[in-house]
């Protein structure tokens, strides 16, 4: 007599099927991981973007009414030295925080890191795993 099917080891269709599903598992959950990363970089980009645009517009508002206010009060003796000197510190400003922000942009967290280390330990799992078999 034959033995239960159950207990007969599953042939090359189940061990393909199951393969096939572990790999849709794997490819499910980084694709999760890689769609949370993205949503973490669009609220951050965003919030950036806000907070670059409130500074922004407060910054010109202070340096106008500055201007205006130097000029008015040194209108008779200075005003020539006044416009320039006020230029000149607002041109090293701009300088020094185009630095600033070009320092920050480039040591900003990379990209999809979450991501990308996941699937190098699966490379790392696989490549290992190939090796022993």
């Amino acid at each position: 007599m034959t033995e239960a099917g159950p207990q007969r080891p599953p042939g090359l269709a189940g061990s393909l099927a199951r393969l096939a599903r572990t790999a849709l598992g794997v490819l499910r959950t980084r694709l999760e991981i890689l769609a949370t990363e993205i949503e973490e970089e669009r609220i951050r980009f965003a919030g950036l973007a806000l907070v670059v645009a409130a500074i922004a517009f407060c910054v010109q508002m202070a340096v106008l009414l500055f201007v205006i206010l130097m000029v008015v009060l040194l209108w008779e003796s200075h005003r020539v030295v006044t416009l320039g000197t006020l230029s000149g510190a607002f041109l090293v400003c701009g300088v020094v925080l185009y630095f600033w922000l070009r320092r920050r942009l480039r040591t900003r967290p990379r990209m999809f890191a979450s991501t990308l280390g996941e699937l190098g330990k699966d490379d790392e799992r696989l490549g290992r795993g190939g090796g022993r078999g």
